[in-house]
């Protein structure tokens, strides 16, 4: 059995994973966008049909699923449109902007009969999913704490002006907070953010620092900076998110080519656009480094594996490339929708998720810890 995909915005999400629908075990049937280009661009790439609105996208017979991939905040009306529809949804992070717009899509789904998955977000990775047996199996005692960071040029991307608006928290902060709840294995209790708005050209909150304590009494710290001066993929051997080779000689290559038109640009390098260029991944993705403390052992993930530093040993569990990147998504919107299997990534997780990002500004607003 195939599932058959359909795809509602041909925008950047899309870019990055569309390799993934390269397995054998879906294939893109249609999709959705209001550029010209990107719709003449995917009929040609993918042989499949093309719509005029995600309205007529999902009343198309022949998708299983709908990957709804618009911007934030159509993710709400999109799910909605496609569970009325009866497809299954695949919606990227954040799964919404506000927790009502969450249960709706929740509601939409379970009253449809049809699976709903919140992803692709880092908590995917195949090594981090390694880490997490490697907790989960015991063998180097209680998690205590975890500790990540990550420093992007994420504020000087081509940005719309309400994705720019919606800052690094709502946009980036997804990626860290699945991460860690994903290996505590325990629900937050406490969150304790500070955000950064430190440039006037760019007004958005383009940095975080949160501390969140979980029901277990492990800590996480997370980190994050998009303001383009230092990069920690030279943490990572210059291996970029995407698992791509990166050239540490072209630093500051963000800031100097955030020139004229935003949109134009933003377009001109979306797929479809004529500076398109599909990523080159090496190794598996990640997001920045991570350590995971425990009693016996600090576990590190790395895109070639999980290093492993414990007691009395030090060693890679190393990890082959993957064949296709992100099909750890599509092993989870196969299981869930060809063979019945509840999925990890689904409604509530990701609601769980958005409801510490929105925990984190309420933080950082009110100067003080938020109990959730």
């Amino acid at each position: 059995m195939k599932l058959r995909i359909g795809v509602a915005g041909l925008g950047r999400a899309f870019s990055v994973m569309a390799p993934a629908f390269r397995d054998p075990r879906v294939e893109l049937a249609a999709g959705a966008d209001p550029r010209p280009e990107a719709l003449a661009k995917f009929a040609k790439d993918y042989g499949a049909r093309t719509h005029p609105s995600v309205e007529a996208l999902c009343a198309d017979p022949a998708v299983d699923v709908v990957y709804v991939a618009t911007p934030h905040h159509l993710h709400a009306e999109h799910t909605r449109l496609a569970c009325a529809a009866g497809k299954h949804v695949l919606v990227e992070k954040p799964m919404a902007l506000a927790l009502e717009d969450c249960r709706a899509m929740i509601a939409a789904a379970r009253g449809a009969g049809v699976r709903l998955i919140v992803g692709h977000s880092h908590s995917f990775d195949k090594p981090v999913l390694h880490a997490r047996e490697l907790i989960r199996s015991g063998a180097y005692g209680t998690l205590r704490m975890i500790t990540a960071l990550d420093f992007t040029d994420f504020v000087y991307r081509p940005r719309r002006p309400e994705e720019l608006a919606a800052g690094a928290v709502l946009n980036q902060a997804a990626h860290h907070v699945d991460i860690a709840r994903l290996l505590a294995g325990s629900r937050v209790r406490s969150v304790r953010a500070f955000t950064g708005d430190w440039d006037a050209a760019r007004p958005t909150q383009g940095a975080y620092c949160v501390l969140l304590g979980f029901d277990s009494g492990a800590c996480a710290s997370l980190v994050y900076s998009g303001y383009a001066h230092f990069d920690s993929d030279e943490f990572m051997g210059w291996i970029g998110e995407m698992g791509q080779r990166k050239d540490a000689s072209a630093y500051g290559a963000a800031r100097r080519a955030l020139t004229g038109d935003e949109r134009a640009l933003k377009d001109a390098r979306n797929y479809g656009g004529p500076e398109f260029k599909e990523p080159q991944p090496i190794t598996h993705q990640h997001f920045g480094p991570l350590i995971v403390s425990c009693d016996k052992a600090d576990l590190r993930t790395l895109p070639t594996g999980v290093m492993i530093y414990a007691d009395g040993e030090r060693r890679l569990d190393a990890m082959l490339p993957p064949k296709v990147p992100r099909y750890e998504v599509i092993d989870e919107l196969y299981a869930a929708v060809a063979e019945g299997r509840a999925p990890l990534h689904d409604g509530e997780w990701a609601m769980a998720t958005l409801q510490v990002c929105l925990a984190m500004l309420d933080s950082a607003r009110q100067q003080k810890e938020v109990l959730l």
